[in-house]
């Protein structure tokens, strides 16, 4: 693919339903990796809904794309989900999982506390600050898409935003939730090292993290045995997936 070919498939993925549902679907993401080690089965199928993730986007959009808050996440006033309040309302959003506004007001908590913290602000502002940047990149003959959160060209730094419900257990965290490979493959297409920022549910405590080689490693190892399951379990015609079983030894 020439560059201006990379340069025209980037534009298309700017917008998100070219992302995730349009042309992007071409390129692999991290999101596939789980899927490929340790459920290939469900690769290609949309991932349930799950509140954490509605969190998780809620706050990402408010801090980097507030403008599209209101039309990503309307928000029920339904005091929980149980409510008749909250089923009417998901039921005029095509079923679709919606936060609270309880859960707002949660986050909204989160936001102000990084929003007001001058550590985040050195990180997540500046001249040359971009904000949910599109890129691609052919990865050992695979070709890999992603969308970072902020790219910091001042200080040479990608800036992921994540949530968790335990600060203290985020290095275990970011190994389930393969922020590994997410790393690396990220450096790969940015060109630059990747921080996490990350703020507690719970406490609302801040941490960033940088990522160190060995970390970066990791993230590699877990891409290439992917592609490895891709192309023996997705890719090969002759492959019958429901004879599939994972094996291992304990």
């Amino acid at each position: 693919m020439t560059k201006a070919e990379q340069s025209k498939v980037v534009e298309l993925l700017r917008n998100d339903a070219e992302y995730y549902d349009g042309v992007g679907r071409k390129y692999r993401s991290n999101s596939d990796i789980y899927k490929l080690l340790n459920d290939p089965e469900q690769f290609g199928k949309p991932t349930e809904q799950n509140i954490n993730f509605v969190i998780g986007g809620y706050i990402h959009t408010a801090i980097l794309e507030p403008d599209k808050l209101l039309a990503n996440y309307p928000v029920s006033e339904g005091s929980s989900r149980v409510t008749k309040i909250y089923k009417e309302d998901v039921a005029n959003n095509d079923g679709k999982m919606m936060i609270t506004r309880k859960e707002v007001d949660k986050c909204n908590e989160m936001i102000n506390k990084i929003k007001n913290n001058s550590v985040c602000r050195s990180l997540l502002e500046g001249k040359k600050v971009i904000y949910e940047e599109p890129g691609i990149k052919n990865i050992n003959n695979t070709w890999w898409k992603g969308k970072a959160d902020c790219i910091n060209k001042d200080q040479g730094l990608l800036v992921d935003i994540k949530t968790t419900g335990d600060i203290s257990r985020f290095r275990k965290s970011a190994s389930i939730y393969n922020y590994d490979s997410q790393a690396y493959i990220y450096r790969e297409i940015f060109g630059y090292d990747l921080v996490f920022l990350v703020v507690c549910k719970k406490t609302h405590q801040i941490a960033i993290y940088d990522c160190s080689n060995d970390f970066y490693e990791r993230g590699k190892t877990k891409v290439r045995l992917a592609m490895e399951a891709y192309d023996k379990l997705i890719a090969d015609p002759l492959y019958d997936m429901k004879d599939h079983v994972n094996t291992g030894t304990l």
